[in-house]
């Protein structure tokens, strides 16, 4: 029996009991059979957590393995723990596509005769960052190779999550080769050949569905923002009788004859980043769907300790674009238990300004403090330069820092701030705003200070309370650099309850994208600045409104500068250069993500300030904005389009942001994602737009009206 308490709140106590019956078959292979209940110590009522217990599951009975839960289905064939595809379902239609029974998960010249299977599952507590969940885990060996498979199932999300862990030893070196279907030599059309009979890749799933009718939409991602301004490739294909080698975190798949569609997340670094990338990330031929691309090789797989490969998520969605977005987002919001003081914030960076460090220090900083605080930030985040080792981006001829770092590196710098840290701390907690720090692992050697690093956060958290760090210069060439990173972020996490936010930077370097490691904090998105001429609002607008169709936009802090620097860097007639816009139209295109003011406060004019009502405003319902699913509206920012974001939350409400780019158009019929012939009540909130009412018509739009180019106007919006 395996036992598992925890405690909801003060007043409920609740066991959940797995019991397990061993029972062999006939083959002589180990049949389980689990019986989930709840044994309550005060019945006096349930609690939501003890429902959504129930509603998960995960047994054996006979020879079939079945995960779920309220939305989604798989079946296996058991198979020794060797699992091969049944049945998937999507319980809200009720559909189910058989699949062909093949093994779902494959690896090269390791065979099909899985012996020493096991098979555990567990409640897994929410905590500060985590959401409560089932976890199902199997094990088995395929000869000396020692498979582990954590399967995350969440209530009421229409996924199902397989994480990969390896041991032991492979019986070939598998192949490291990267090709792609286009220009192919004539040794990678003798490989494509060979992807026919037999992957020389590990495949992390396999469904081999009914039909060859699937259209399917791929979207592959890029970050490393200092050099590329467009972060979404989307594509559309149609399954053939040749294999298509498809790129992309991201795959939907459209069964035309069912009309009935699925999703697939590999949940891993962007394609151009992972490890030992084979060149493409989803196999699809007529109707067979592999995922590929681990993330280790053989030199990885240590003998006696687990190493984690990428993740697959499995999810079912509903009928139309708007069911395939909310499907794939309800999972990806169960990754981070979002919490409105820890994770809401509108945080204020020096850097932008291109002073670099050169004016850090006491006297600099709480003059940002009081600059912030009539601004109406969150947050003051001292990026790099308040530390004692200076890195090589100092304007300090000292600075040579950035690969590896002692404990000693971390202190404040002896100069600039001779009290410590203290005096900052002491006014920002008079203003009501929180302190963070810019921070650069040690990644020599794959990170193998990791424990060191760790240790001088948390000893920042416990002598200051800095409960927000700037995590800036990762790499991540091999697999120990990944372990030993997350081993960083899990010490920290765990240490302080949860109550750390990395803010990663994705503006550089192999790091974890929009679909890894993305349980420990937002992104920082861009480093734009107007001294370079690379920071134009639309272009920001954009870059959200693109991603925020796969990604969680509020994961992302957006920036808004100082547009009354640098003038003279743009051209006269320029109509979108920043100068020329409104400072509130700049904020409000951030607000969908976490509001970055990429400035130094004391360096603005007064009139910058004028600002202040709607950043308090926006403040009062910043957190309840992201609590929905957020998805762009209109058509994509072009600098002169009606462009937005709707805001879907339950109970038939929510929030539309609506902006009026450089044209001449008072009003503009926008298309919504709310049912068509509803009847809508919008009251405006901020900016420039009135309360009115409208009827959506039949193809899901709405008429807004605002009243001059460059202006917004943020509305909460019921229908019946």
């Amino acid at each position: 029996m395996i036992e598992l308490k925890e405690n909801i709140g003060n007043n409920l106590n609740k066991t959940l009991n797995c019991f397990t019956n061993k029972i062999f078959g006939q083959n002589g292979h180990t049949i389980l059979h689990l019986l989930f209940f709840i044994v309550w110590s005060v019945p006096t009522f349930a609690s939501a957590e003890s429902l959504y217990q129930e509603s998960c599951y995960a047994r054996l009975e006979n020879d079939t393995l079945i995960l779920g839960n309220t939305r989604i289905e798989r079946q296996f064939l058991w198979n020794g723990g060797n699992l091969l595809g049944l049945a998937i379902t999507n319980k809200d239609s009720n559909h189910t596509w058989a699949i062909k029974t093949e093994p779902n998960t494959t690896f090269p010249e390791e065979g099909s005769s899985p012996k020493n299977a096991t098979f555990e599952a567990q409640w897994v507590a929410g905590t500060n960052i985590l959401n409560g969940h089932l976890e199902a885990t199997l094990k088995y060996s395929l000869g000396e190779l020692h498979i582990k498979k954590v399967f995350r199932i969440y209530p009421d999300t229409p996924a199902i999550v397989c994480d990969i862990y390896l041991k032991g030893k492979t019986r070939i070196d598998w192949n490291d080769k990267t090709f792609t279907q286009s220009a192919m030599s004539g040794e990678e059309k003798k490989l494509l050949k060979q992807l026919e009979e037999t992957n020389p890749f590990p495949i992390l799933d396999r469904l081999i569905m009914p039909g060859n009718h699937w259209k399917l939409n791929v979207v592959d991602f890029k970050d490393v923002t200092d050099i590329n301004n467009n972060l979404i490739q989307d594509e559309n294909y149609l399954a053939f009788n040749r294999p298509l080698l498809l790129k992309g975190n991201l795959l939907f798949a459209f069964d035309q004859i069912k009309e009935e569609q699925l999703f697939v997340l590999k949940e891993a670094p962007l394609s151009n980043k992972q490890l030992y990338y084979p060149g493409y990330d989803f196999y699809f031929k007529y109707d067979e769907l592999q995922v590929v691309g681990l993330g280790m090789n053989t030199s990885n797989i240590k003998e006696t300790e687990w190493t984690r490969g990428y993740g697959v998520v499995i999810g079912v969605a509903g009928l139309d674009e708007l069911g395939k977005l909310e499907a794939l987002r309800l999972y990806q919001k169960q990754l981070r238990n979002r919490d409105s003081i820890r994770d809401e914030m509108l945080m204020m960076n020096t850097w932008g300004d291109r002073g670099q460090d050169g004016k850090i220090n006491e006297v600099f900083a709480i003059r940002e403090l009081e600059a912030g605080s009539r601004l109406g930030i969150t947050h003051l985040q001292l990026d790099d330069g308040w530390q004692k080792g200076l890195s090589k981006n100092s304007v300090d001829e000292s600075g040579n820092l950035w690969n590896q770092w002692d404990a000693e590196s971390w202190e404040p710098h002896p100069e600039r701030f001779p009290n410590g840290l203290e005096p900052i701390l002491e006014k920002a907690k008079f203003l009501g705003i929180k302190l963070g720090l810019w921070f650069h692992p040690s990644d020599a050697d794959s990170y193998k200070n990791w424990e060191q690093d760790a240790n001088v956060l948390l000893s920042l958290y416990e002598k200051y309370g800095i409960t927000n760090f700037k995590i800036d210069g990762i790499e991540l060439p091999d697999k120990q650099s990944e372990i030993n990173l997350r081993r960083l972020f899990d010490k920290v996490v765990e240490d302080t309850e949860g109550k750390v936010v990395f803010n990663l930077d994705a503006t550089a370097g192999k790091r974890g994208g929009y679909h890894y490691l993305q349980e420990y904090g937002n992104i920082f998105l861009e480093n734009r600045y107007t001294d370079w001429s690379n920071y134009y609002p639309h272009w920001t607008l954009r870059n959200l409104w693109m991603l925020s169709r796969y990604v969680p936009a509020e994961n992302l802090q957006i920036e808004f500068l100082n547009k009354w620097r640098n003038e003279e860097k743009y051209r006269s007639d320029d109509p979108f250069a920043p100068h020329k816009l409104p400072f509130d139209y700049q904020f409000a295109i951030t607000m969908m993500g976490q509001p970055l003011a990429w400035f130094e406060g004391s360096n603005l004019p007064e009139k910058a300030f004028d600002i202040s009502p709607i950043v308090q405003g926006y403040k009062e319902v910043m957190h309840d904005i992201h609590s929905g699913i957020i998805l762009p509206i209109g058509e994509e920012p072009s600098g002169k389009s009606w462009t937005g974001f709707q805001s879907l939350k339950e109970n038939h409400e929510g929030y539309f942001l609506v902006f009026r780019e450089g044209n001449d158009n008072d009003a503009a019929s926008i298309n919504t994602w709310l049912p068509q012939g509803r009847k809508v009540i919008m009251t405006s909130i901020l900016g420039h737009g009135q309360d009115f009412e409208a009827l959506v018509d039949d193809q899901g739009s709405i008429q807004f009206m605002l009243p001059k180019a460059n202006s917004f106007a943020l509305y909460r919006y019921q229908y019946n």
